[in-house]
């Protein structure tokens, strides 16, 4: 039978998902890399899913595994978003970024709310506002100071 009040939960939960990385996403395609709008807010809502397909009370050797799995599962999603030219490695905050979508799903699925909001402000606020400070320094490394 289906469960009209659990698939509107779900539904809740996994729109506030999308919402949450859809943000980040869309921040790194305004800053021109080409992962962004689209692969975030997949990330994120897959990893809610995982988590929510075993159920509103999940046993929690069950859930450990799942987590596990999206771990190592994202790191290499991730992984195909950093690129190396000669000695440049470019990349690593949108594949730290993709990973943490990966957090804020279960994040929600797991009921903290909290948590998932927090990550996803910190991530933007990472990525918007500590790049010019990251420019910066690079500036530096390369004048010597």
């Amino acid at each position: 039978m289906f469960d009209w009040h659990n698939a509107w939960v779900e539904a809740r939960q996994i729109g506030l998902v999308y919402l949450l990385t859809a943000i980040i996403g869309w921040d790194r395609e305004q800053s021109t890399h080409s992962t962004g709008v689209r692969t975030f807010p997949i990330v994120g809502i897959a990893s809610c899913g995982y988590l929510l397909v075993l159920g509103p009370q999940p046993d929690v050797a069950a859930q450990s595994r799942v987590l596990q799995g999206l771990i190592t599962g994202i790191g290499f999603v991730g992984g195909g978003a950093i690129l190396k030219e000669g000695v440049t490695v470019r990349g690593t905050a949108t594949a730290a970024s993709i990973w943490n979508a990966g957090v804020i799903g279960a994040s929600v699925a797991m009921g903290r709310y909290e948590t998932a909001v927090l990550l996803a402000l910190l991530n933007f606020v990472t990525l918007r506002y500590l790049l010019p400070v990251k420019n910066w320094l690079d500036r530096s490394k390369q004048n010597g100071d």
